[in-house]
């Protein structure tokens, strides 16, 4: 294969993504406690969430050794590999794959060396995933590797990623909420519209109601982005936690707002579940 695409395990790939030969995933690993489970293909959400909600500590995650994305491209046979991975504001998984490249390319003879390169991805999860699609969209159009790198930058420079979530237990769990903001929030009903600027979490909005935080956030969403008429060319990646049907009413709100050439759902695996919690949302344009 010419080229492979290496995720973090917040890449949140669709089924399709995961059996495609073109994508793999670097899991990191999470924690409640004592206890620990790797965030791969075996995670399994609804135990996880049943133990974070009997946990009186917040979830944490741990992200993959340098030598993890070290072996991962040695192991890969393609040429060119393109590793995204969360926000460096987010995670260590950035710095522990810059190393890994690192590592690789002092032990790997000149004559044999791939192309790499890594991605901070300045997002999360429905973030990654729109940037791994665009990845493959520009090898199957037959971009070679420096252009492909360019491509992705200006992407990741422009790309917006918003989130709603169904409660803040895991920010207050962690100390990143107090108790008494968390608990006047939950009594009132008031849902946060989040998104981040170049990796960094803000708040946009808040609402009473769910409902009516998510058409608030594709609202911003979408004159963040220019307008309906600044979207056509735009993906949309939609991740969900446990909520299909919420994840449906976003694309539905979506649609009705604006074009898009295409919108793509998608369930969070392990590290998207710790942040945005059962019932969470997150999207990026």
């Amino acid at each position: 294969m010419e080229y492979k695409i290496i995720g973090d395990s917040c890449c949140d790939y669709t089924k399709e993504m995961k059996q495609d030969p073109a994508y793999c995933i670097i899991p990191l690993t999470l924690e409640i406690g004592d206890y620990t489970v790797i965030d791969d293909d075996h995670f399994d959400q609804i135990d996880f969430l049943k133990r974070v909600a009997a946990s009186p500590v917040g979830p944490k995650t741990a992200c993959p050794s340098p030598e993890a994305y070290k072996d991962a491209i040695e192991a890969s046979d393609a040429s060119e590999v393109y590793i995204v991975t969360l926000s460096e504001h987010l995670s260590g998984s950035y710095q522990s794959a810059c190393v890994g490249l690192q590592m690789y390319e002092e032990d790997c003879p000149d004559e044999t060396k791939k192309k790499v390169h890594v991605f901070g991805s300045d997002s999360a999860s429905a973030g990654q995933c729109n940037i791994c699609l665009r990845i493959k969209e520009l090898k199957e159009q037959g971009l070679d590797f420096e252009h492909v790198v360019k491509e992705i930058d200006d992407m990741i420079y422009r790309m917006q990623t918003y989130f709603v979530l169904e409660n803040l237990d895991t920010l207050r769990k962690n100390g990143r909420l107090s108790a008494v903001k968390s608990l006047l929030v939950s009594a009132l009903n008031i849902k946060p519209v989040m998104g981040a600027i170049h990796g960094v979490i803000i708040q946009k909005d808040r609402q009473r109601g769910m409902n009516r935080a998510l058409k608030k956030m594709v609202e911003i969403a979408v004159a963040e982005a220019g307008g309906p008429e600044k979207t056509r060319d735009l993906r949309v990646v939609i991740t969900h936690v446990n909520c299909p049907e919420r994840a449906e009413f976003v694309k539905e709100e979506l649609m009705r707002t604006a074009p898009f050439r295409d919108i793509v759902i998608t369930d969070a695996m392990g590290v998207a579940t710790v942040y945005a919690c059962d019932g969470g949302i997150v999207i990026a344009l």
